[in-house]
């Protein structure tokens, strides 16, 4: 039980140093916005760039508010595999989005981040919420 007690801080640490990433790419998104931009560029072009990735930053947030909707409730606070799999991808996001800032990565790069980064565990976290919540065989 030590094992699975140590999980629960560092999935809740790592849950939250994601997050901490994300929001401050919503912050300084510009400097990535014109890393994804051919040196002459229109504002329509610009704006297209921001507003994909506004929408790519929010579904993030929502999808962290799945998880930790997960999480919190003690759906799958105990669940050592789904802490696993969400220590390993939030830490490793944490990692690449930093670099995502500094560097000025490309845009496309923030997708592959985002599916094997956000949406693994999220998709994860519902399936245990299904498997807990949803197989339950209701009497007629």
């Amino acid at each position: 039980m030590g094992r699975i007690s140590g999980l629960v801080p560092s999935r809740f640490l790592t849950l939250l140093a994601h997050l901490v990433v994300v929001i401050t790419l919503f912050w300084s998104r510009d400097s990535n916005i014109l890393a994804c931009l051919p040196l002459k560029f229109t504002p329509e072009e610009y704006k297209k760039q921001d507003i994909q990735l506004v929408i790519a930053l929010s579904v993030t947030l929502g999808l962290f508010a799945v998880e930790l909707a997960g999480f919190l409730s003690g759906v799958s606070m105990f669940n050592s595999t789904q802490s696993l799999i969400s220590i390993g991808a939030h830490c490793s996001a944490s990692v690449a989005l930093s670099f995502f800032i500094f560097e000025r990565w490309e845009c496309t790069t923030y997708w592959y981040i985002f599916v094997f980064c956000s949406v693994l565990p999220a998709v994860t976290e519902v399936a245990l919420f299904v498997a807990v919540f949803g197989l339950k065989k209701k009497p007629f």
